[in-house]
């Protein structure tokens, strides 16, 4: 059994029950032959693909929904938008691919919110936002390239806490669309930045 798989058997049964072993084995009772269930033995083989069970369950579901974003970019006309643009594509693609599971969505962000999961829930979202900019074509490697990850951390978390109170696509849209309008600014922010470094350095320079 691969996590995909397990997970896709849980996921019916994450609204009811919650992350954790008892959505799993209730997937797997109805996963058999004429619904008798596929017994213990794959109930511990999900065992050892999440040792550390609904955390490690979230973040499978959070991995799987970073891959799925790549079939957006994949899309006809997706290379020929403007960077900002994609990055919005990305977004509302991946928040559509989850409607389906908003209330799983809903009790992942419970779980990541728990004070122990820190680590994971900062690196679910890290991972998140970076493959976000890398579908996106960002090929940055100075001091943008952690702006631009702050901002959208910022731009993708408001967002996915909206989505989650409001089923209107075209709200959900234009509440993207102005937060994303910080996302414009990392440009000037940038420029002003630097050049306060650069009169640093000129001050600091050693006379002749």
């Amino acid at each position: 059994m691969e996590r995909d798989e397990a997970l896709a058997l849980a996921l019916p049964h994450v609204p009811a029950l919650g992350w954790g072993w008892r959505a799993v084995e209730a997937g797997l009772r109805g996963a058999g032959p004429k619904e008798g269930g596929r017994g213990d033995g794959a109930l511990l083989e999900a065992e050892l693909l999440f040792p550390g069970g609904a955390v490690d369950m979230v973040e499978a579901f959070i991995d799987r929904a970073d891959r799925a974003m790549e079939a957006i970019a994949a899309g006809p006309g997706f290379a020929e938008l403007r960077t900002t643009a994609k990055v919005r594509a990305l977004v509302l693609g991946r928040l559509a691919l989850l409607g389906p599971h908003r209330e799983a969505v809903r009790r992942s962000v419970a779980v990541l919110a728990m004070p122990g999961h820190a680590r994971v829930a900062a690196g679910t979202l890290a991972r998140t936002v970076d493959g976000i900019w890398h579908l996106a074509g960002d090929s940055s490697a100075d001091f943008s390239w952690y702006t631009k990850r702050a901002i959208l951390a910022g731009v993708y978390t408001a967002t996915l806490l909206y989505w989650l109170r409001e089923e209107d696509d075209e709200a959900v849209a234009a509440f993207l669309g102005r937060r994303l309008q910080g996302v414009g600014k990392i440009g000037k922010l940038r420029g002003q930045i630097e050049g306060r470094l650069a009169g640093l350095r000129e001050r600091l320079r050693p006379a002749a």
